[in-house]
């Protein structure tokens, strides 16, 4: 079972993706399965992650509506709203469909990632870590450090989308790459190679802007913690899904076809606990 770990699916008159504007006309229409599907079958990918691109349960309750008459949407990562007392009840709400399989903190949008570090959010992830759900983090590399304080306070089952946005158009490494090894220390946490194309320069990005990158994942994580995600249709920012997939290929150090399947699927079934026919 091959997997793309990290799409999204949008219908721009839904009104609740206020990041997506007519500014950015490549992302400013709808983006549905039909759209996606050639480009799965082109390369045997056989299910998809689809995760939440906007902070409403409407949103949720939306990409949920559409696994239910989809063959390919393996689970839905979605949202919910940490700050309203009733959080637990929208969750488990949310849990009913067999086919939610976690959440996303969109600790990238917060003015100041420390905000994950008050009591709230500490309780909620405890309590996240209780019931033992997925969690994707969405970070920028600058806000790793609250992260890695996190990981100190509470074991969550967690897994850093986009490999946390370094500066690949700069090719800076430092202090992400040290901030990344320290992460990978916790056996809990995962991390997705996805996301790459849009941290590069858009228009002129090459291949080994991003070895070095997807090497340091590999190493600190190692092959059973990975997992490949397209990021489609932002990567259509900078990149073709087919673009996307051939690059990490062409990235990932030589692989077996055993540790080949690790990261194209097998490793998203065991994260996200997918139950797969």
């Amino acid at each position: 079972m091959r997997i793309d770990s990290h799409q999204h699916y949008w219908k721009i008159s839904r009104n609740d993706y206020g990041w997506i504007t007519p500014d950015i006309p490549k992302l400013y229409c709808d983006y549905l399965e039909k759209d996606l599907k050639p480009y799965l079958e082109k390369h045997k990918i056989d299910k998809t992650i689809v995760v939440q691109a906007a902070p409403t349960l409407e949103e949720t309750e939306f990409i949920l509506a559409l696994s239910n008459e989809s063959e390919t949407i393996a689970g839905v990562v979605g949202w919910v709203d940490i700050e309203n007392p009733f959080y637990k009840e929208q969750l488990n709400r949310l849990r009913e469909n067999t086919k939610f399989v976690g959440i996303r903190i969109m600790i990238q949008d917060m003015e100041d990632a420390t905000k994950i570090l008050e009591p709230i959010y500490l309780d909620a992830f405890s309590y996240f870590s209780k019931i033992d759900l997925p969690i994707d983090l969405l970070v920028k590399s600058d806000q790793l450090p609250a992260v890695l304080n996190l990981l100190k306070q509470v074991p969550i089952h967690g897994v850093i989308d986009h490999i946390a946005k370094p500066d690949i158009k700069a090719g800076t490494m430092e202090p992400w790459k040290s901030q990344i090894e320290q992460i990978a220390k916790y056996p809990n946490m995962y991390c997705k190679l996805s996301g790459m194309v849009t941290e590069a320069d858009h228009s002129n990005w090459e291949k080994g802007d991003f070895i070095s990158y997807v090497h340091h994942i590999v190493n600190t994580f190692g092959i059973n913690r990975i997992m490949y995600g397209s990021d489609w249709p932002v990567c259509l920012l900078a990149a073709s899904y087919d673009e996307v997939y051939e690059l990490l290929l062409q990235t990932l150090p030589k692989l077996t076809e055993r540790e080949e399947a690790r990261i194209f699927g097998e490793n998203a079934i065991d994260f996200y606990r997918l139950t797969l026919e």
